[in-house]
């Protein structure tokens, strides 16, 4: 092992297998960074163990306004790292979730993860090294802890980083390709191997467990609990268990250019339309649109050695984006380098060669599914089981939870909003037709519904809401009616909430709710409980309507946000199977316990590993592993304690493709989350723990002892 110290002050940090641990070392009063420029804090970190090692490093300061970030040690390594504190480098936007170091060092950038950009340098109260939901005990040292003047800017280290494939055109690795000669020689090696393939054995024709206890078919997918363990079952009644990647599809595989249009026709929105801007492929910008094109970012556009003109056969993969989440720009062009890679490799007809080799993929990796949000074109190509989406959007009336990173929630008892769910539903069952191979119906997503931390951000939309006018606010006047139901009068609401509304009629008009007694928690309680089944009751509704031969998989709850009891019991209530995003390194037992007291089958939407060592790329995602390899381990160990929960039914990686060294177009998110890179090369280390995984599934699963109550 190499040195761990160079003094005598390094600390040995050990963090238990919780929800949350840490070390703080706190300030001797508070810090003052005000006056020292641009900063940043570096340290040395040591991992002992026979494991890489995620930790998460918080800067807080007195208002609990903080910064965090996040890195990897490797096993058995010494690595200095650095997180930027303030300056344009640390803050400046760029539409990417993180950018490449702003100067040459050997030290490694840690990873931007979340945070508040108010934080004050002047009265920094404490840093914490951080884990979250680890499985099992992790040991570190720490040393040589610097605060740091930043070195002078590589003025170009945001220039023509991006090369014609889209890749990180600075960066030496593995996987990247450098000539249209190494694509398609890359290509014919692949599909001489996958026509060699035979894939896993023991399968039936929907990738359910042929050998397996065989129960009743009934001609489309649907749920059993066998000796003890929920399963999928397949059509033909086969034992089925879901090992997939979700969002399959060329939606959100374009980065933004930095130009824009004067003609307004390219923002023109359909009232009417059911799909996200996000989900879409990229809406064309018309021959007369492109005569008003205009640089509208010099700072994205220089990011690119390459573009083409609209003119060259690839110029066809530009599109537009009418709104953008978060990045320089509210709204412009992007381009798809990967749909142009594709063309590079399978000519005109690359849309439909890339469906038949990705399921090809699939069948030879051993994956039994795709998950969520995949290309309609798949569907009825009778090969592969998925999971049907929607999204149900419209001009109906919000609420906010405090909790709205992707948008507020819509108010469930607009009108419009069921207006919407039926219109968006009827759409997924015409893409479906009532295919058998169609597992069930995901339908929105990562709602902000809130979390269990306190009453306000449990219950936000409630207290939203009440300060919303009844007459304005179709949940305040739900909400209305539900309490006069329950209490007698207002004063039997007063005495209870210790209140003093003169009327109903005065609780009708916008009030700010104080803190929470004993009674008025369990009456919001109801109402948000109310709330929440409103939506379920709405979808499962429209669901058994259109598509009754098909399982409402929920919403996909985002388990590390929060979940709000009322909302996941009004899940239970209505969902086939119970649906939750879970970006961990596996299932820890505290958060998922909940399942044996629900008795639901359960499904894992959304979770990703990544890594920047070898891929290109300037942000790892969300889990980080050291390098592709232990990318794979990772991945195994994740899915074996998934495969080992008697209530789980199945994982789905997001998603196919890596992003982009610039950032996805919607919210620039610029990760390693793909099982293939952006020129479409599969990481081989992936590839090789997806079959030692998935080949002997079924087996393993169930080998898993039943549980039994203690």
């Amino acid at each position: 092992m190499p040195a761990v110290t160079e003094g005598s002050r390094a600390l040995e940090i050990t963090f238990a297998p919780e929800m949350r641990s840490q070390y703080a070392i706190d300030a001797d009063g508070l810090w003052d960074w005000s006056g020292e420029g641009e900063l940043n804090l570096a340290f040395d970190i040591t991992n002992p163990m026979d494991h890489s090692f995620q930790f998460f490093f918080v800067t807080e300061d007195e208002d609990g306004q903080y910064y965090q970030h996040s890195g990897v040690v490797p096993a058995g390594e010494t690595v200095s790292f650095y997180a930027l504190i303030n300056g344009r480098a640390a803050h400046g936007e760029r539409g990417m979730r993180d950018t490449p170091p702003s100067w040459f060092s050997d030290e490694k950038k840690l990873a931007w993860r979340n945070g508040n950009r108010t934080l004050d340098v002047g009265k920094v109260r404490r840093l914490l090294f951080r884990t979250y939901e680890q499985l099992e005990e992790n040991r570190i040292i720490v040393d040589n802890l610097r605060l740091r003047r930043n070195p002078a800017e590589d003025p170009d280290y945001l220039v023509a980083i991006v090369d014609r494939y889209g890749q990180s055109a600075k960066e030496r690795y593995p996987y990247k390709i450098s000539s249209d000669e190494q694509l398609l020689a890359a290509r014919d090696a692949e599909l001489a191997a996958l026509a060699a393939s035979t894939g896993p054995q023991g399968r039936s024709r929907w990738g359910g467990w042929a050998n397996g206890p065989k129960q009743e078919a009934a001609g489309y997918f649907r749920t059993a609990k066998v000796d003890g363990k929920w399963w999928l079952v397949d059509p033909d009644g086969h034992l089925f268990f879901s090992s997939g990647i979700a969002n399959v599809r060329m939606a959100n595989l374009s980065t933004v250019t930095g130009y824009d249009f004067v003609d307004p026709s390219v923002r023109a929105k359909d009232p009417e339309g059911l799909t996200p801007d996000d989900s879409k492929t990229g809406t064309p910008v018309s021959a007369e649109a492109r005569k008003t094109r205009f640089l509208a970012s010099p700072l994205r556009a220089e990011m690119f050695e390459w573009l083409p003109s609209y003119e060259e056969p690839l110029g066809k993969h530009y599109g537009y984006r009418q709104s953008f989440h978060t990045g320089v720009l509210e709204h412009g062009e992007t381009y798809s380098f990967y749909k142009a890679n594709l063309e590079r490799k399978y000519g005109a007809d690359h849309l439909e060669k890339w469906r038949d080799v990705t399921i090809d993929r699939m069948k030879d990796w051993g994956m039994t599914s795709f998950g969520n949000w995949i290309d309609p074109g798949f569907y009825q190509k009778d090969r592969m089981p998925y999971f049907a989406n929607g999204w149900i959007i419209g001009d109906f009336d919000v609420v906010y939870s405090g909790q709205d990173y992707w948008s507020p929630l819509p108010d469930f008892y607009d009108p419009e909003f069921a207006r919407r769910a039926r219109l968006t539903i009827e759409q997924i069952a015409r893409e479906v037709a009532n295919s058998p191979w169609c597992v069930g119906v995901f339908v929105d997503n990562e709602k902000g519904w809130g979390n269990m931390d306190s009453d306000r951000s449990r219950f936000g939309a409630v207290f939203y809401t009440l300060n919303r006018s009844a007459a304005e606010q179709p949940a305040k006047a739900a909400f209305t009616k539900l309490l006069r139901e329950k209490h007698s009068s207002i004063a039997a609401l007063n005495a209870a909430w210790d209140t003093s509304f003169a009327s109903w009629d005065a609780f009708e008009q916008p009030f700010e709710m104080g803190e929470l007694n004993e009674a008025s928690r369990a009456d919001f309680s109801m109402l948000y409980y109310d709330f929440a089944d409103t939506y379920f009751r709405i979808v499962h509704a429209e669901l058994e309507r259109a598509m009754p031969n098909h399982m409402y998989m929920g919403v996909r709850i985002a388990a590390n946000w929060g979940m709000p009891r009322e909302v996941v019991e009004a899940s239970k209530k209505y969902s086939d199977v119970m649906s939750f995003n879970n970006y961990r390194e596996g299932l820890h037992p505290d958060t998922w316990q909940i399942l044996e007291e629900l008795d639901k089958p359960a499904i894992i939407g959304e979770y990703h590993i990544g890594s920047t060592s070898d891929t290109g790329l300037y942000h790892p995602g969300l889990v980080i592993a050291a390098d592709q390899t232990d990318r794979g381990r990772m991945y195994n160990d994740y899915m074996t304690t998934v495969l080992e929960n008697p209530y789980m039914v199945g994982a789905h990686w997001f998603q196919y493709v890596d992003d982009y060294p610039t950032g996805r177009a919607y919210d620039g998110e610029n990760y390693n989350v793909g099982w293939v890179t952006n020129a479409d090369i599969p990481y081989g280390p992936m590839v090789d723990a997806a079959k030692r995984f998935n080949y002997d599934l079924y087996e393993r699963r169930s080998a898993v002892p039943e549980r039994t109550a203690e």
